[in-house]
């Protein structure tokens, strides 16, 4: 064996653990998969003749890639944007394929990628590498130009933002899809009662419909505004297929094989507290939505 398939073969031992690193740093499974594809390149180029710890050298280089890729996000960015729903994990109903299971793992549902969204690309890594992968922060601290100290800091303000932001759904899954069954039905029948009954007071809607469906691009906040949305479209959801969007209940909107939403649903203590939909054609396009041939 030559050390080109040497380090082929050490590289695919470690390319599941650094395609989950990306995605929580990215929240795009595109962008992941280029970050792991960098990392190979670079593994490639290098000389590890002096690399005693081959993983933890890789992590360190998938971590500089997706910090760079954050940074760069930041600078072509004119204005913040108002809702940003990251790329969803679709699986089918039955179960995650196990190609998925490393990605969700840790619970990484959109409500946790959501609040990712808004932290400083520092922050950002910090709290992925060091919380979801127990990377030390001697480790981090140099990816960042930071000392351990001030990484510890960024790690711990962005947990207090996560703990607070970030929801976490029922663990019954077959309760999450009762409920979200009963939302559909609801908005079907135009039953504006029944959606009030299993929405959260507090619920809030994401909507994310790109440049194309830009007036697609709201947040709406409360049971009342949630309800009279889930009315005005309702004359979609006949096509609503039922999926795990990211390990929760959720829904692929599709008609006559064209997609038309991908939406994620939080149900905590049996009522719908966050909804995330993404109605961007052209990321729809880019999406693994294989489960709609099943």
């Amino acid at each position: 064996m030559d050390e080109r398939e040497w380090l082929s073969e050490r590289f695919e031992e470690h390319r599941t653990r650094l395609r989950a690193i990306a995605y929580r740093m990215l929240g795009s499974v595109s962008e992941a998969d280029d970050a792991v594809q960098d990392t190979w390149l670079r593994l490639n180029r290098a000389d590890t003749g002096g690399v005693e710890n081959l993983g933890a050298w890789l992590t360190t280089v998938v971590a500089r890639v997706c910090l760079n890729v954050l940074r760069s996000r930041d600078r072509r960015r004119e204005e913040p944007l108002d809702v940003l729903v990251p790329d969803p994990i679709i699986s089918p109903e039955g179960g995650i394929d196990p190609e998925h299971e490393a990605l969700l793992a840790d619970s990484v549902g959109l409500a946790l990628l959501v609040v990712l969204e808004t932290l400083s690309p520092a922050e950002r890594l910090a709290f992925v590498l060091h919380d979801m992968f127990a990377v030390p922060f001697e480790v981090i601290a140099p990816m960042i130009e930071r000392s351990p100290t001030a990484a510890r800091q960024l790690a711990s303000r962005a947990r207090r933002r996560v703990q607070g932001r970030a929801p976490v759904p029922d663990p019954d899954l077959a309760r999450q899809r009762d409920v979200v069954d009963a939302f559909f039905a609801a908005a079907r029948d135009g039953d504006f009662d029944a959606l009030i009954a299993v929405l959260d007071p507090g619920v809030v809607l994401r909507s994310d419909g790109g440049r194309v469906r830009a007036r697609h691009t709201v947040t709406i906040r409360g049971a009342q505004d949630v309800a009279g949305q889930a009315v005005t479209f309702g004359r979609f959801f006949p096509f609503a297929r039922p999926a795990l969007i990211n390990g929760t209940a959720g829904v692929v909107v599709a008609a006559h094989g064209r997609p038309l939403s991908v939406m994620g649903f939080i149900v905590t203590g049996g009522k719908i507290i966050e909804i995330d939909v993404i109605a961007d054609p052209d990321r729809l396009h880019r999406l693994d939505l294989a489960v709609l041939d099943e």
